[in-house]
């Protein structure tokens, strides 16, 4: 696939764009004078006080969102954009796969497709994303590859993460329910959610020295999260924290899946 060509332009740049964490370090630092933002919630991200002291730092922030949100108090403007259900587009599933969805309830809200397609005009850069039947005849053109398959990866595995004693590997992942934003105004559906507890192996119990339904302490380099404990069938030496939901914001306290965090009791704090 000719990029360049498909785009319209000469050529692509060579050299790598900045990636999320770079673009965060970039505002920090004063490299960036501007941030556009959209649907984006700092407790999400895999370093929400980076992203916090970005968007304080940033020169003129702009967002893009359907309610209110933690970025809206930095924002110096914020442009209203249609959820889902007043636009048509696509969904991608983790396999890659496809979605399309139709617009269900009549509505004169842009969407953020049509809202950057705009900015950029005002920019003096053409986009061609004002219909979305364009923006889909592009992707078209983009999928698939034509050249020649790269090789398999010949990547090291990481190292298994160990865990010293009164310490544990950490899993994490989002339930179905959480505390995400879409339940805002939904407080029946909300209060279906599993409640958030810390799952831990019988073993790894034993040698804290808590039984189910005792308070644990899960700390990481930035804070700590104490729930209830739910004694779980799992492998012994992994704790076990759902990724943000009351209580329980992973990233909040400077770990995500994999890393070693430290165990204590309620006669240990």
């Amino acid at each position: 696939v000719d990029v360049a060509a498909v785009w319209g332009t000469d050529g692509v740049p060579a050299a790598p764009g900045r990636d999320l964490t770079g673009i965060l370090t970039a505002a920090r630092d004063g490299a960036l004078g501007a941030l556009v933002v959209g649907g984006l919630e700092p407790r999400d991200l895999p370093d929400p006080e980076l992203a916090r002291a970005a968007l304080a730092a940033a020169g003129f922030v702009l967002q893009l969102e359907v309610r209110r949100s933690e970025v809206s108090a930095h924002a110096d403007v914020v442009l209203p954009v249609a959820p889902p259900v007043e636009k048509a587009g696509t969904f991608v599933s983790w396999e890659g796969r496809v979605r399309p969805f139709g617009q269900v309830l009549v509505s004169r809200a842009l969407s953020d497709r049509q809202v950057l397609d705009a900015l950029a005009e005002e920019m003096g850069v053409a986009l061609g994303l004002r219909e979305l039947k364009a923006t889909h005849a592009e992707l078209g053109e983009l999928a698939g590859w034509e050249g020649q398959r790269a090789g398999s990866p010949a990547t090291a595995p990481a190292p298994v993460p160990a865990a010293g004693p009164g310490q544990a590997v950490l899993a994490t992942w989002k339930p179905q329910l959480d505390a995400g934003r879409l339940q805002d105004g939904e407080p029946h559906l909300a209060g279906t959610a599993h409640r958030p507890v810390v799952r831990l192996s019988a073993a790894t119990a034993a040698a804290l020295g808590v039984r189910d339904g005792a308070a644990v302490t899960v700390a990481g380099p930035r804070g700590s999260i104490t729930l209830p404990l739910a004694v779980t069938t799992m492998p012994d030496g992994v704790a076990w924290l759902p990724e943000n939901s009351a209580g329980s914001s992973v990233r909040a306290i400077g770990a995500g899946a994999g890393a070693v965090v430290t165990l204590l009791s309620e006669e240990d704090r």
